[in-house]
């Protein structure tokens, strides 16, 4: 709703300060305000402090971060990949069978996460496959977890999608394929980028699941940050919390920048 009145507009910024200031600046405040603290026991932090960031940013901490980046980045390339076919396959379907085929993808969105990592558990620590105590487990869990949004993020963009260009391709000689891969993607690449960077934001953060599958091994950054504050060492969860918190805002920055320059092309 539009605002014209300067009153109104004054009173729309008060009230979403009043909203944004405690639901969601304030958590993030006092978690950068205890990763540079020693001691927290009144209403403030006493003592300043670099030494958390010291160790959340080397050893099993420097480890962890880059097998977030790995476990998001690869998860997100296969949700990405099996969404947005699935939504290119789906399009070609009636209003039914795209229903039902949404719904299949929302599934895993639908239940809490800890039913998905004890499906993906139960199912591949039998023959034909057995993933459990492997890094593919978690990969392929976060991708399940995600998929479901790389699907929606497609599906709405082709809708969206003037069927103009590929009727003019078509109409010039082009095969399905090369109307595909030179005409549909690149009018698509704008959503696929946005599809990704939410992807990997969500990978990078999720808990749940991965509780229940990671291996010794392959110990991501959130576990690291949970198994932190659960010894006592809040601080030092802190600053892990940023850290993690920094690496995925500079990966979705640097999708956004992508996706403005494919939005221009």
């Amino acid at each position: 709703m539009l605002v014209h009145s300067r009153g109104a507009r004054w009173a729309t910024w008060a009230l979403f300060l009043v909203l944004f200031l405690p639901l969601f600046a304030l958590p993030l405040l006092v978690i950068l305000a205890a990763s540079f603290s020693e001691h927290w026991s009144g209403a403030f932090p006493s003592g300043f402090t670099a030494g958390h960031y010291a160790s959340a940013t080397r050893g099993e901490s420097l480890q962890a971060l880059t097998t977030s980046l790995v476990t998001a980045v690869s998860a997100s390339l296969l949700a990405l990949t099996v969404g947005a076919w699935a939504a290119l396959a789906a399009a070609s379907l009636r209003r039914g069978g795209r229903r039902l085929l949404d719904a299949l993808f929302m599934l895993p969105v639908a239940v809490p996460s800890v039913v998905v990592g004890l499906a993906v558990l139960v199912a591949f620590s039998k023959p034909p496959m057995i993933l459990n105590g492997t890094r593919w487990i978690v990969i392929l869990a976060h991708a399940i977890l995600v998929t479901a949004f790389a699907h929606q993020s497609v599906a709405a963009a082709l809708v969206r999608l003037d069927p103009a260009y590929e009727q003019a391709a078509a109409s010039l000689g082009a095969r399905p394929s090369y109307v595909l891969w030179k005409v549909k993607l690149p009018l698509l690449l704008p959503s696929l980028t946005a599809a990704a960077g939410l992807c990997f934001a969500l990978s990078m953060g999720e808990l749940s699941a991965t509780m229940m599958l990671y291996p010794p091994d392959w110990l991501p950054l959130p576990v690291q940050i949970y198994a932190a504050t659960d010894r006592g060492s809040t601080f030092t969860g802190a600053a892990v919390a940023m850290v993690l918190m920094a690496a995925t805002l500079l990966v979705l920055f640097t999708v956004s920048r992508i996706r403005t320059r494919a939005s221009y092309r």
